[in-house]
């Protein structure tokens, strides 16, 4: 039996292979940027201004935590050379010299005994970032279980401390801007367990070294959000008030506490990125 078809289907059909052969178009490139859209205002470029300078590319760590391509590398397991103590007099107590840090490296790991230490090199505005554990055997409630701090320009403390079910006062928790504000939630895990800090500094904007704006951080509790550009209202004091009267530098080391814990808190993965400063 003979099968016909008709006309108008066999042109289709025969339209359909034909396109089936022919190569696909090659998609057209999108633009990679635009000259005659308007002027953001306020600044100089124009919206996706095909001129406008690109930022470059800084590889970040290939884990979460690594550093950044361009971080400063402040601790990572091998020395404590980017630290510094004070120097004590003989009678065991902090001269205004400055030595070697004083902190010994255990398994990888900075051992916070010996007094605070501070960086070599200044900073203002910047990414920092830290990892700290407390022991669970360590002894104290309150201030005194695993606490240690990091601050910022030698004088904005954001507190480091053991608060997994140990309380303590709200602006004296870890995430706090100390004596100022207390963190949104409360997202530490177990002593025993490394915890990660990573905070956003926006030093203060001075006239000369009078604060004209203050500073403000944006933190990070073991990946939880506990302060969003939140304002420093001064030097972080205990038991006191503060504010920006006097002067301030435009450039300051950033000091790590030791709050002599028995243990001691152990400290690894320390790295900062310096960041713009405040512009009119």
């Amino acid at each position: 039996m003979k099968t016909y078809l008709a006309p108008a289907l066999l042109l289709a059909v025969s339209s359909f292979l034909s396109a089936a052969d022919k190569p696909a178009a090659a998609p057209q490139p999108s633009p990679i940027g635009y000259s005659d859209t308007p002027v953001i205002p306020g600044t100089q470029w124009k919206v996706h201004d095909i001129d406008r300078p690109r930022p470059e590319y800084v590889a970040p760590g290939e884990k979460l935590g690594q550093p950044p391509a361009d971080a400063i590398i402040l601790f990572d397991g091998s020395n404590a050379d980017a630290f510094q103590s004070k120097v004590k007099g003989p009678d065991g107590k902090p001269t205004a010299e400055m030595g070697p840090c004083a902190w010994k490296i255990d398994n990888g790991e900075l051992v916070v005994d010996g007094g605070d230490s501070w960086t070599k090199q200044e900073f203002s505005s910047c990414q920092f970032h830290i990892e700290w554990k407390s022991a669970p055997e360590t002894e104290g409630n309150s201030q005194k279980k695993g606490n240690g701090g990091v601050f910022f320009m030698d004088r904005y403390e954001c507190q480091m401390l053991d608060t997994y079910n140990n309380p303590t006062y709200a602006d004296g928790m870890t995430g706090c801007i100390y004596g100022q504000t207390p963190p949104l939630v409360n997202a530490v895990k177990k002593p025993g367990e490394w915890q990660t800090y990573d905070i956003v500094f926006t030093a203060p904007k001075l006239d000369g070294d009078k604060v004209v704006e203050p500073a403000y951080v944006t933190t990070f509790v073991n990946g939880v959000c506990v302060q969003v550009h939140t304002k420093i209202m001064g030097p972080t004091k205990h038991k006191n008030i503060t504010d920006y009267s006097g002067s301030f530098p435009a450039t300051a080391p950033l000091r790590l506490q030791d709050h002599k814990n028995n243990p001691p808190i152990r400290l690894r993965n320390i790295w900062v990125r310096k960041l713009p400063d405040p512009k009119d």
